[in-house]
């Protein structure tokens, strides 16, 4: 019965739903590895990235959540909030990168 509820939904609503539910995951996942694993740079400019790529990370999820409750009433079009969250996951892991990179 759940299976033909859901294919009542277009197929662009279906979609932007069940990618919305895998970003979910990837921010969860994302900010459990932080918080279980993660080790403060010495201060400086290392230190900075790293703040600065946490609290990107962090804020991930409200973009995510935001974007999961308004957009889909827009439709696939028209996602301007989660698209955020997306950025912020990429360009926080970016930073947390580059906070890692050790001249050698």
């Amino acid at each position: 019965m759940e299976y033909v509820q859901n294919r009542l939904l277009p197929d662009g609503m279906r979609m932007l739903y069940r990618s919305r539910h895998i970003y979910f995951l990837l921010a969860g996942i994302l900010n459990l590895s932080l918080g279980l694993y993660m080790a403060p740079r010495p201060g400086g400019w290392r230190r900075t990235l790293q703040i600065v790529g946490s609290i990107l990370i962090l804020l991930s999820p409200v973009f995510l959540l935001v974007g999961f409750f308004l957009e889909p009433g827009w439709g696939p079009e028209k996602t301007s909030i989660a698209p955020l969250g997306i950025f912020a996951i990429g360009i926080g892991t970016l930073l947390h990168l580059l906070s890692g990179w050790r001249r050698r």
